[in-house]
């Protein structure tokens, strides 16, 4: 039976377009259909925002790419309304070991507290995750969205004007013309797009290479993350274990800087080294093999004019920590909303400036956490290696060392402090929740917080007193109104009031919060409003 990455999901099939007598206008084009572009196309159709997505494949990706899917891009595809799925077909961890030569030293718990719905991540390969994106899709068509998947369908050429962006695509056809008033490109680290339009990225290549390998086996390995420093099936250097679904295995090993890439994916030099690992007498079968380069670069700048870059296309980062898709999804996650009030006419066009400053902060910050991993996993001198190996040996036994330990600080959700869109702050209130910060998900009495946050501004009230609705330059600001009977178990009050008496909280169609107040105050709410939208 073909497996589903050998299998089109979405086959060309010829398009109106391509017997037009003139180019056909869209309001929005998204170029790719990997994680990133398919969740931005689905929360753009969810909102009957017509969108076309192209792509030069017809089928999901091959190998697991990207595996770990963190808890807040977990509570965005909850949104989009395809989480579901994901996880139950997923391997649900919360639980890392790091191991220094073959003693395990030190072992951190990614969700320590109980009262989320999500857990801290799922691994699932990419193919499955694009998969269920591609489902959600179809449920969307058959509910009559607008939404279109083109597969072999190539961008060959892209012209900006004022007036939108003018696009060639190469089809099994031959070529048409197109036109979009908003083009999202999500067409990869190589993104041709970005080529085409002369842009690059800054930032740094490490001189150091890892083969991943995913490995078809049984085992008797926890659902754990295990990462090793100089363990003695790969001396000098590290690896990295995960579990995945279907008794796939990834694997991760650190193979240096001057090596022959082609000869090293060959599986005569592949199979001994997973053997040095797993023992000789191990059964397994290789599915995927890749080689790459740690990389720490992102754009200067993701929008241009009419065309707005997300996910890999705009940014770059190394592997260890699982930044790259999960930080995609929250640029989808942070654009469509925005995107969403320009076409309709009820914010400026400048807002969308908004969306280059927070997920450039975004991403900076993940380059940063990367490149500290990537500088603590590969140190580059004698000392930064004895600096390393006893902070490995401190952390076994001393627990002033363990924070000090990174084998790639895990993906977390991006607060972005001092956004032109954030509004006022209460004192007394919890400090993870304030202007920024993505909502955090507290069990309610009738469910979960998150469920009932998002695609539209909100003003959640916790005791408080306020309307049922507010009306303001044209955006409706609808109001939850919880209490502390609505707690059941502490969470919502530890994580919105904290020692104050009551709470009054903003929030953007994304769920990250705008405001907060400890009462309502009608024109404070609808200058934060005006603020949050760019007015």
């Amino acid at each position: 039976m073909a497996r589903i990455f050998e299998t089109p999901l979405y086959p060309y099939r010829r398009s109106p377009d391509q017997d037009a007598a003139a180019p056909v206008r869209h309001p929005v084009v998204v170029v790719g259909a990997g994680p990133v572009g398919l969740a931005c196309a689905i929360d753009l159709a969810r909102q009957d925002i017509p969108v076309v997505v192209l792509d030069e494949n017809d089928k999901v990706s091959f190998g697991s790419r990207a595996i770990c899917f963190a808890k807040r891009p977990l509570e965005i595809l909850d949104r989009l309304g395809c989480a579901e799925p994901m996880v139950e077909k997923g391997v649900v961890w919360n639980v890392g070991k790091v191991f220094f030569g073959d003693r395990r030293v030190y072992e951190f718990n990614l969700l320590p507290e109980a009262g989320h719905r999500r857990p801290a991540f799922i691994n699932l390969q990419q193919y499955y995750f694009e998969k269920f994106l591609v489902d959600r899709v179809r449920e969307l068509q058959a509910e009559g969205r607008p939404i279109e998947i083109r597969g072999n369908s190539k961008v060959t050429a892209v012209g900006r004007g004022g007036d939108g962006v003018a696009l060639s695509v190469e089809t099994p056809e031959g070529p048409y013309r197109m036109r979009a008033d908003w083009l999202i490109a999500c067409d990869g680290a190589n993104s041709p797009i970005r080529a085409m339009m002369g842009l690059d990225f800054v930032g740094r290549v490490f001189e150091d290479n890892f083969l991943i390998a995913d490995v078809v086996m049984e085992a008797a390995f926890p659902t754990e993350r295990w990462f090793w420093f100089d363990p003695p099936f790969n001396r000098g250097q590290s690896a990295l274990l995960h579990k995945q679904p279907d008794g796939v295995w990834r694997i991760d090993l650190q193979l240096g800087w001057n090596i022959d890439k082609e000869r090293e994916k060959q599986p005569e030099n592949v199979i001994p080294r997973l053997k040095a690992m797993l023992g000789e007498d191990a059964k397994f079968t290789l599915e995927w093999v890749s080689i790459y380069t740690f990389q720490c670069r992102r754009m200067e700048s993701f929008r241009h004019g009419q065309v707005l870059f997300a996910g890999d296309s705009a940014h770059q980062v190394s592997p260890f920590g699982a930044r790259g898709a999960n930080s995609g999804l929250q640029d989808a996650d942070n654009l469509v909303w925005k995107l969403k009030l320009v076409m309709e006419g009820s914010a400026p066009e400048s807002l969308l400036d908004s969306y280059d400053t927070e997920r450039l902060y975004g991403a900076d910050e993940n380059i940063l956490n990367s490149s500290r991993s990537t500088d603590f996993i590969t140190p580059k001198s004698e000392m930064s290696r004895i600096f390393r190996d006893a902070v490995l040996d401190l952390s076994e036994h001393f627990a002033f060392a363990r924070p000090l330990v990174n084998s790639g600080r895990l993906s977390v959700p991006c607060t972005y402090d001092g956004s032109p869109l954030n509004g006022p702050d209460a004192q007394g209130l919890p400090p993870r929740t304030r202007p920024g910060s993505p909502a955090v998900d507290a069990p309610i009495k009738e469910g979960w917080l998150l469920d009932r946050l998002g695609d539209r501004f909100q003003l959640l009230t916790i005791d408080a007193e306020a309307p049922d609705l507010i009306e303001n330059g044209g955006i409706a600001v609808e109001r939850l109104a919880l209490s502390t009977a609505d707690d059941p178990t502490g969470a919502l009050k530890e994580r919105y009031l904290g020692d104050a008496g009551s709470a009054v909280y903003l929030l953007r169609p994304d769920q990250h919060v705008a405001a907060r107040w400890t009462a309502f105050d009608r024109a404070e709410v609808e200058a934060a409003l005006a603020k949050a939208t760019g007015r």
